[in-house]
């Protein structure tokens, strides 16, 4: 039961959002969704100081999957997003929002994911890592590429929010892990407790926010939401294998493809004015991942990976 932890926890703390909204949208006339980019940004700084210098050496050991990796992780799921949100005709500001999160880079459970598959982990590590450092090139390209129809994208404006609230953060955890060192290990123990923490909180806001538009929308965007998820997790495998990579391998950009980052997605929408709608996508994105993912890594976890010699 221990793999499914964070999975409850998450399906919880979505439940309670929607049961009892009032609670995590304001507190005495503060609106929580100020707290989205601070819990962001603390979440992208535990990545940043969990991280070493050697997980860019890792690059250098396996290029090959690492590219194979990043070129599903920036095609598939931008452009399975663009298919679902004008096959389902949603509204504009929704259907960007599902392109969004299809454009977002890969999330952190996907390294907790591999490592239950009995994935490549160092490769999860590295596409997470990379993935997460291009965002704010790919990211706004993607958008005003395929969501630009839908509502007006600033490319640059984009590009500084994702600096802002990603890689500034991931820098300076960097750095503050190098300068500690061995004295850092006790970060190492709690900032991954803190990082799921903050996802909890950013889900349980999200949720509350965009809990009338969920009800409107009901059965349907769930279904394009469990479609998006599950095509990345099918595309990525047999992307992977299409271009000759291992079992482990291939499992590793299953789940990288298959689990975005919906934190980031939730952020961007804030800074866009359209929280409560297109952030409705990672709002469900975010747990149903997570359970989604966990039932797939479990099964993956009960089939050894042939190793190719």
């Amino acid at each position: 039961m221990k793999n499914y932890y964070f999975t409850i926890t998450v399906a919880l703390a979505a439940a309670l959002a929607m049961i009892f909204p009032q609670f995590f949208i304001e507190i005495n006339g503060f609106p929580l969704k100020r707290l989205i980019v601070p819990l962001l940004q603390i979440i992208m700084f535990g990545m940043g100081a969990t991280m070493s210098w050697q997980d860019f050496v890792n690059v250098a050991k396996m290029p090959r999957a690492v590219l194979v990796g990043l070129l599903c992780q920036f095609t598939i799921m931008p452009f399975v997003g663009y298919g679902l949100a004008t096959g389902f005709g949603f509204p504009a500001e929704i259907a960007a929002g599902i392109i969004l999160i299809g454009c977002s880079p890969s999330g952190l459970a996907s390294n907790v994911m591999s490592y239950i598959a009995k994935a490549n982990v160092a490769l999860s590590i590295t596409i997470t890592t990379v993935a997460t450092l291009l965002s704010p090139l790919m990211t706004p390209a993607l958008m005003k590429l395929l969501a630009g129809q839908f509502i007006e994208i600033s490319f640059l404006a984009m590009m500084w929010d994702i600096v802002k609230m990603v890689i500034l953060p991931v820098l300076v955890g960097l750095v503050v892990n190098h300068v500690l060192g061995k004295k850092g290990a006790w970060l190492k123990q709690y900032l991954p407790l803190v990082s799921m923490a903050g996802i909890t909180m950013i889900i349980l806001i999200v949720t509350a926010a965009g809990r009338e538009s969920l009800l409107q929308m009901g059965l349907l965007m769930v279904a394009a939401v469990l479609l998006h998820n599950g095509l990345g997790y099918l595309f990525g495998y047999w992307g992977a294998r299409l271009f000759g990579l291992d079992e482990q391998s291939c499992r590793t950009v299953s789940i990288e493809v298959g689990l975005q980052n919906a934190g980031i997605a939730s952020g961007l929408a804030l800074k866009l004015g359209k929280f409560a709608t297109m952030g409705l996508a990672a709002a469900l994105f975010g747990p149903l991942m997570n359970f989604t993912g966990s039932i797939l890594a479990n099964y993956w976890s009960k089939k050894e990976p042939k190793i190719q010699v």
